[in-house]
Order: C-alpha cells, then structure tokens, then sequence
C-alpha cells in the first residue's frame, strides 16, 4: 500500500543511510521501526530477539574441530568435551 510519510530532512538523510548501510530499502526499515515500537510499547518481546547462553572457560577442548558435527560428537561420546 501506498502513503505519504512527512519527515524532517535530516532524518530522512539519516534513515535513508542507515537502511543502505543495513541493507534494506528505507520501506523496510520503516516497517521495521514501526513494528518494533509497536511491540515494544505493547509489551511485546520481538520474535527475532533470541537470548543465547553464555558459557565460561578456556574455548574449546583440544581435538574438537567445531566445523564438523562427527567429530564434535565423537568427542562427546569418548567423553573427551564435556571434561573441565
């Protein structure tokens, strides 16, 4: 649908920016903005918000290559992974 938006110029300039430095057209980051107000002043958690665990130590256990899921599992069933 179309409409007509007033904006100040210099936030046109800004948003226009933004939306080429994120990638998007300024339509989207529109719709983007005003959903995530919406949510936000509706109490609403935005669905692509997801928190991820956080894990302590030394990085990953010698032998463990992560780009390969048979090896990350073999490690875990030798037991050798989970070790601290």
């Amino acid at each position: 649908m179309r409409t007509t938006v007033r904006l100040d110029e210099a936030l046109l300039l800004r948003a226009k920016r933004h939306a080429a430095d994120t990638r998007r057209t300024l339509t989207q980051l529109i719709a983007d903005g005003l959903l995530g107000l919406i949510e936000r002043e509706q109490g609403a958690q935005s669905p692509r918000r997801v928190k991820l665990p956080v894990f302590k130590g030394d990085g990953v256990h010698e032998g463990v290559d992560v780009n390969s899921s048979i090896s990350v599992l073999e490690q875990m069933e030798r037991g050798i992974a989970t070790r601290s």
